[in-house]
């Protein structure tokens, strides 16, 4: 587990003035890139967000993170969420552990800790005495961080925003997907179907410790008591909360964002691209039977995983693997589209974000919040989902209609300076950690 933190004001690795590491942490603080620009007047520390609801100035942010061994989206965001606060003078603190972690302990000890870690529970309550922090913004729990921070958090009056990535606090393997079929059943019930079908790693045991982890902090009350506010990133996943007993008071909406400037374009835009995981949910089979019914597919897949074979099999000398992201935005920026055929309900793609900043159109399943984020005919298409002949379909069209798909990629960057902005991100979130503090009147005061 690392604790890091940036002293405002200073571009160097150096310890926190006055701060001594606390026992089984190591504490650093990290240099953030310095903004490229000065700040604009008024989206500083002390803007009218918070200057307008009455709020205390907000100084100090806790970044709580459990990391994943293969890194995905979701660290992506964290990481993308703290440089944003720093570069606008927010002081940021980090607590987080990492699934590396796993294996050091028992087996018990990893039970126990899913459910209820002392530990997390100790540090980060330690974490906000020491630091004076005013919101603690979680992330992902699982396994080693546990909801006990929540209850940390409350102990000492502090606020909590939770980002909810995923759908784990209502399906133990948090993708709503079995046998490759969407599944809502643990929806708004117990989540014990999820240990029958062995729904979390294929493993009875480690469903029914996600399942108990669920079920205990349901019936102590910790998700409608102890979080202030919950991000859901589109109107679809907060809809799915609500009907999974969030309460709908507490769900505010801020999607994913990245920082992009507008991208070298190429004068003649041509061929599709696939870039993601190459895994059952993402739907790379439905793509692979699509390609077959075309009679020259042009779509060239960047990414790793279970079916890499398949792809290899289907695509050819087109399957590239993992890339850099300048390498990705730059192809990005000489396609024609970006396919999204998810099979499950996709919370966010930042890939999506990442299309639309270089000017490319999306053609994506429509499930989920995908036609909620795509917009049919305007920034993209939508198919059926898990119909390759409708995605075929869809592939042709947008092969034969280059002028169209680039005026589509022309909306596409006219939604990302419209909605995905730093600017309109960092706007966002400091408005809901102005609203959660508010809703803690007891830190507030403190704080006055």
């Amino acid at each position: 587990m690392t604790v890091v933190g940036r002293p405002e004001g200073h571009d160097h690795v150096m310890p926190l003035p006055g701060q001594r590491p606390m026992a089984g942490m190591s504490r650093v603080a990290t240099a953030g890139a310095a903004p490229s620009s000065p700040t604009p007047p008024g989206t500083g520390p002390t803007s009218h967000q918070e200057r307008g609801r009455g709020a205390p100035q907000l100084q100090r942010v806790l970044f709580v993170h459990n990391g994943y061994r293969v890194r995905g989206g979701e660290d992506s965001v964290v990481d993308s969420e703290i440089e944003l606060l720093r570069q606008r003078g927010h002081e940021v603190i980090e607590y987080r552990r990492h699934n590396d972690e796993i294996g050091a302990g028992s087996k018990l000890s990893l039970l126990r800790d899913t459910i209820w870690s002392p530990r997390s529970h100790a540090d980060v309550r330690r974490l906000i005495r020491e630091q004076q922090v005013d919101v603690v913004h979680v992330h992902n729990t699982l396994p080693l961080v546990s909801p006990a921070v929540y209850w940390a958090a409350a102990a000492e009056s502090v606020p909590v925003v939770q980002t909810l990535h995923n759908f784990r606090l209502m399906c133990p393997q948090a993708l709503f997907l079995r046998e490759e079929r969407v599944c809502e059943d643990c929806v708004g019930h117990v989540p014990w179907r999820a240990v029958r079908h062995r729904c979390y790693r294929d493993s009875t045991v480690q469903s029914a410790v996600v399942a108990g982890m669920l079920t205990t902090h349901r019936m102590l009350g910790t998700y409608r008591d102890k979080v202030t506010r919950y991000i859901a990133l589109n109107e679809f996943c907060r809809t799915k909360f609500i009907e999974g007993g969030l309460p709908a008071d507490r769900i505010v909406l801020k999607p994913n964002f990245v920082d992009l400037p507008p991208q070298d374009v190429a004068e003649r835009r041509q061929g599709g691209l696939f870039v993601g995981r190459l895994s059952k949910e993402k739907g790379l089979s439905v793509l692979s039977e699509a390609a077959k019914r075309l009679p020259q597919p042009n779509i060239t897949v960047i990414g790793g995983g279970e079916l890499e074979p398949e792809a290899r099999a289907a695509f050819g000398e087109r399957m590239v693997g993992f890339k850099p992201l300048p390498e990705i935005l730059a192809l990005m920026s000489a396609a024609s589209y970006l396919v999204i055929p998810s099979i499950w309900y996709e919370n966010f793609p930042r890939t999506i974000v990442e299309a639309y900043a270089c000017g490319l159109p999306v053609i994506a399943s429509r499930l989920g919040a995908l036609p909620e984020i795509v917009v049919e005919g305007h920034s993209g298409l939508l198919f059926d989902p898990g119909s390759p002949q409708d995605l075929a379909d869809k592939l042709a069209w947008a092969e034969a209609h280059p002028h169209e798909m680039r005026q589509m990629g022309h909306n596409a960057r006219a939604l990302y300076e419209r909605l995905y902005t730093p600017q309109r991100n960092y706007e966002r979130l400091i408005e809901i950690y102005a609203e959660a503090r508010q809703a803690v009147p007891g830190r507030a005061a403190q704080a006055a």
